[in-house]
């Protein structure tokens, strides 16, 4: 489903670039950005667009998108090459920005179904020294300085994630409301560690090379901030602490048979690329699985305002729930970590 006229798009590349002719495909997936694989002009490009309607201060920040892609283009992170910002509503009904398209494989399920176990573990190997790489980035030497504010990142976040779920009108989650108060009387201390923050960091996020199992893009930037490294590498445990069928885990899976590291391998793999940290705690993976809880919630809430990004968004409100039972699991010592 295309939320624009599509004659207004192309009149607005023909003005941008010249006259030229005109496809496009709604990309599956994409809970909160609408974003379509267009071509013009036999250009190879993807928009992504801000939703129509009334959206939550701050959410869908399009024009952030576009200004880290632009400062890692320096680095050795890899991310696509952004091409234009239009930050009005007209056109298109609200602002987008085009980057480059990249040619490789996305994979939404993490069993990565139909590789070898060989190509399994590099492939998450991999996706930790990205990370690793990404956290490396000294915000200063890119022109990204301002891009958060440094120090008390948990606190704010742990205040702005909470205040989503205390404005929502979903129906009560006890389990959510026991997590926030764990993770209140267990934050840990500020250590000072700062780096760029993507904020949603995992493998549905990632492209991977057409034939080669290793990354060649990170995607999806609206979250990213400047925090701390460890929310990040937190939130790309939370495959280890969920089940399938809840947001595709690696729970209850023959991860050695599968080739998947287990969740201390691939923690020891970004820490041996990453700037020096502290270790990872219980604390990190239940406030990733509690942020995620909010992030589904706000999706059903989309949903149910019939202004969600994707089709499928208004079966993913139930994994709330489930995220939120999992992180107070973890909080309290029911679930293994780092086994």
């Amino acid at each position: 489903m295309v939320d624009f006229e599509i004659t207004a798009l192309q009149a607005f590349l023909d003005d941008t670039f010249g006259n030229g002719d005109l496809s496009l495909e709604r990309i599956a997936g994409g809970q909160s950005n609408p974003t379509y694989f267009i071509t013009h002009g036999g250009v190879r490009m993807v928009l992504r667009k801000k939703p129509n309607g009334v959206t939550l201060r701050g959410a869908h920040a399009i024009d952030r998108e576009f200004r880290i892609l632009g400062a890692l283009q320096q680095t050795n992170v890899p991310v696509p090459r952004p091409i234009l910002l239009h930050n009005d509503d007209a056109p298109l009904g609200a602002p987008f920005y085009l980057m480059e398209r990249l040619e490789g494989r996305i994979f939404s399920d993490c069993a990565l179904p139909g590789l070898s176990p060989m190509e399994r573990e590099a492939i998450y190997l991999s996706m930790a020294e990205t990370l690793a790489r990404l956290h490396e980035v000294r915000p200063d030497a890119v022109g990204l300085g301002d891009y958060g504010r440094p120090g008390g990142y948990f606190e704010r976040q742990l205040a702005r994630w909470s205040g989503q779920w205390e404005t929502s009108d979903s129906n009560p989650i006890p389990a959510l409301d026991s997590l926030i108060d764990w993770l209140h009387r267990h934050i840990p201390a500020d250590d000072g560690a700062v780096s760029i923050a993507h904020g949603d960091f995992r493998l549905g996020n990632l492209m991977i090379h057409p034939t080669e199992p290793r990354v060649i893009a990170v995607l999806d930037w609206e979250l990213s901030t400047l925090g701390h490294p460890l929310a990040d590498l937190g939130f790309c445990c939370m495959p280890w602490h969920t089940m399938p069928d809840e947001y595709s885990g690696l729970m209850g899976l023959d991860h050695a048979a599968l080739g998947i590291p287990s969740e201390a391998s691939f923690v020891e793999r970004y820490m041996a690329n990453a700037l020096p940290t502290a270790p990872l705690s219980r604390f990190h993976v239940a406030f990733a699985l509690f942020r995620f809880a909010v992030i589904f919630v706000g999706i059903a809430d989309r949903a149910k305002a019939g202004n969600a990004a994707s089709g499928d968004a208004a079966s993913l409100g139930p994994l709330a729930v489930q995220f939120a039972k999992r992180g107070l699991d973890v909080a309290e010592g029911r679930q293994g970590f780092l086994a």
